[in-house]
């Protein structure tokens, strides 16, 4: 990849983060307990908006490589990076690759939380 395809895609992040904290500001906090609304929200929205421009880039709108990378990786990865974890179980379901899309995501997000505790537990250690 070029630097110009580094730059287009970053540019395409930090518009996704700074849309990210904007969105979670604009909602509420918590739903009458602790359960986290925001992220929630994010995380949802990011991965449907994944599939319906995944879809329609795939069936009905052939864009640029550039173009294409800023809105996927760049915008949506940092808008939610479960967008691109959505996109990579589902690449392994369209490939017929169900036992592969599974073992992805239970996987990623037991390794992922045993990692984010096992950090926490590492600096209450030290």
């Amino acid at each position: 990849m070029s630097l110009i395809h580094y730059l287009i895609i970053g540019s395409g992040g930090a518009l996704g983060a700074v849309s990210r904290v904007v969105l979670t500001k604009a909602l509420p906090e918590t739903v009458l307990t602790s359960f986290p609304l925001q992220i929630f929200v994010v995380n949802v929205l990011g991965c449907f908006v994944m599939g319906l421009l995944v879809e329609l880039m795939a069936l009905y709108w052939s864009t640029h490589l550039h173009l294409r990378s800023f809105i996927t990786t760049g915008f949506l990865g940092g808008f939610t990076t479960f967008s691109a974890f959505a996109l990579e179980v589902g690449l392994l379901v369209e490939k017929n690759m169900h036992g592969w899309a599974i073992f992805y995501a239970i996987l990623s997000v037991t390794l992922s939380l045993l990692a984010f505790f096992m950090g926490m537990k590492l600096v209450r250690w030290v």
